[in-house]
Parts: C-alpha cells; structure tokens; sequence
C-alpha cells in the first residue's frame, strides 16, 4: 500500500469563508479523529494529497507541529462539478491495529468465449491492519462458463485481510449476453415453424 508523508497545520477558523480561504492558499481543510479523542482541525497541501487520494486505501504519515500522526482518509467531499476536494475526514490509526475500509473489485482475466461478466459489487469491505490495507482485490474469471456467480466468501483475500462483506453476496456473474441469446432464441423459434421441405 502506498505511504505519503504530508505536514498537516492546525487551524482555528472554521465555515464557509474559512474554507474558501484555505483553498485559495492551495490548502484543503480536514479533521482528524478518533481514538476517543478530541477531533482536530487540520489543513492539507492541496496538490499533494489529490494525488495520494488517487489511490484506495493510502496510509497518510501527519507531522502537526512536529508530532507525527498515522491516518486514513475515511470520507472525502468533492465539488460535484469540478470534482476539487472540498473537505477531508481523516481516521487516527496505529501500528498493528485492524480497521474496516472498502476495497475496489478488479476483474482479471477473461470468462469462456461467448460470454459477459457482470459486476455485482464495486467494493468489498474488509478489515486489514491499518499499516498493510489493499489496495484492490483482484477476483479472476478466466474460463468461467455461464451461469457461474462469484461471491465474496469465494474471492481470495491477501494474508492477515478479513471479508466484512456478508459472504453470499454476489460480487460478478458470468451470463450470455442478452441480445445474442435472444437472437438465437428467435431463430430456434423460425426453423420450428418453417415448413418441412418436400
């Protein structure tokens, strides 16, 4: 998992105007909690952590004020229009410690020929130590015939992960594709009804 190293400022001001003010200084305000804590308000490098949330999961190193934190970033509000972050809730976590994050699907491989794979589940929530979270679970389909449902308690997970997800979900399925199935439905149908030949 990646580890990014970010000096986080405390701040004193808050709403609207504040946060409008953070953003033009090419800051993005955030909280940190957790622990039992009181929740402290931070400022990020703007540049740097959009980067970093590029990536699921990433394990963010605070140094406030010469202190240093672990975190990860728990909820993320985005400008729905220009997609800039807004605000960030970051999670205290330690060393050792396992906590519950969503984790993205990726679909390897190719099912049998004829075949579309379907995904049920973008996500899976697993609980990982807080210093080695995944950041994806690749699921393969390679040679799955129709008709076969992968669920979350048949995905492989790394060492030391556990699933949270409720196990029969179904996170893909393998199907013919609707159109194609029709087709040839409609056709078995025509050789049916045509007249015998004399």
């Amino acid at each position: 998992m990646a580890e990014i190293q970010l000096v986080a400022e405390t701040r004193s001001e808050f709403g609207k105007g504040a946060a409008r003010r953070l953003r033009r200084e090419a800051k993005i305000p955030a909280v940190l909690y957790g622990h039992g804590t009181d929740p402290v308000h931070v400022s990020l490098p703007a540049h740097d952590t959009t980067l970093a949330l590029r990536h699921a999961n990433v394990l963010f190193t605070l140094d406030i004020e010469g202190t240093q934190q672990l975190a990860v970033a728990k909820d993320v509000q985005r400008d729905p229009v220009r997609q800039v972050i807004e605000h960030i809730d970051l999670l205290l976590v330690k060393k050792g410690e396992k906590i519950s994050v969503e984790v993205p699907v990726v679909v390897v491989g190719e099912s049998a020929p004829g075949t579309i794979h379907l995904v049920d589940m973008q996500h899976l929530t697993l609980a990982a130590e807080a210093t080695a979270l995944p950041q994806s679970i690749d699921v393969s389909i390679e040679g799955l015939e129709a008709g076969t449902v992968i669920t979350a308690a048949d995905v492989v997970l790394p060492a030391g992960v556990t699933l949270v997800t409720e196990e029969h979900h179904s996170v893909i399925t393998i199907a013919e594709p609707k159109g194609e199935a029709a087709a040839e439905g409609e056709a078995e149908a025509a050789e049916a009804e045509a007249p015998a030949a004399e």
